[in-house]
């Protein structure tokens, strides 16, 4: 026997044509849009499907719906997905709904992205990197950790102030320091996280910082997924 799993996944009625659009933008094909009885559509790319039912009241500000996708290659995809979404968005939304996240190498042997859509499912997209799929311990140096946990609090427990308040007590220290990397990104991620808090002003202020963090050529390179983020925050 093959099997195979659909995702369903819930969409405010009003939205479900805006969110189809969306998909769109990311290279999915509508297979199916019905409008009555109920608001319902499919979207198909390649092997991946997904499919939306309308829910009248539902809020995307607080859903908390979404799926997994696997892929061999995730960075060619992440950069398929900006390029639709600037294409049909005149930018790349990296904050609100809809949005797509940063590349990042994840704790639990994988490098993925999310991508949100207008009714608020997210879904992750990933492509192992580790034939260990169990999550790592948190490294003990204190910058990394911090990085670690608040990825973790910010991606995966989808905890915002949780992140927050491990980043802003990381930051607030005075007996250590992290290299100009870790403070980079440790900025972006808090940045990033401020934006999709609402504090627009804090994470203006926390975005300037980290651009006038100073690199080498070298660190520069390390800090390369950090630095596409911060693009694409500011613009």
């Amino acid at each position: 026997m093959t099997e195979t799993t659909i995702p369903m996944l819930p969409c405010r009625t009003s939205l479900i044509e805006t969110t189809v659009d969306f998909y769109t933008a990311l290279g999915f094909e509508t297979t199916s849009l019905q409008k009555s009885p109920y608001a319902y559509a499919v979207v198909a790319r390649g092997s991946v499907e997904l499919q939306l039912y309308g829910m009248k009241e539902y809020d995307p500000a607080s859903s908390h719906s979404g799926c997994y996708v696997l892929t061999d290659d995730v960075d060619s995809l992440h950069a398929a997905f900006r390029a639709g979404l600037k294409k049909a968005y005149g930018r790349v939304p990296a904050r609100g709904l809809p949005r797509i996240g940063p590349l990042k190498d994840m704790s639990y042997g994988v490098r993925q992205f999310l991508v949100t859509d207008p009714t608020g499912n997210t879904v992750r997209i990933g492509q192992p990197i580790s034939e260990d799929q169990n999550h790592r311990p948190a490294p003990k140096e204190t910058f990394a950790r911090a990085l670690h946990m608040a990825d973790l609090f910010a991606d995966s427990k989808q905890d915002l102030p949780g992140a927050a308040k491990i980043i802003d007590r990381a930051l607030g220290l005075t007996d250590e320091y992290p290299t100009p990397v870790q403070r980079l990104r440790l900025l972006v991620l808090r940045g990033d996280i401020a934006q999709r808090m609402g504090d627009v002003e804090r994470a203006a202020a926390l975005l300037e910082e980290a651009a006038a963090v100073q690199l080498d050529a070298e660190e520069r390179q390390a800090a390369s997924d950090a630095l596409s983020r911060l693009a694409d925050l500011r613009s």
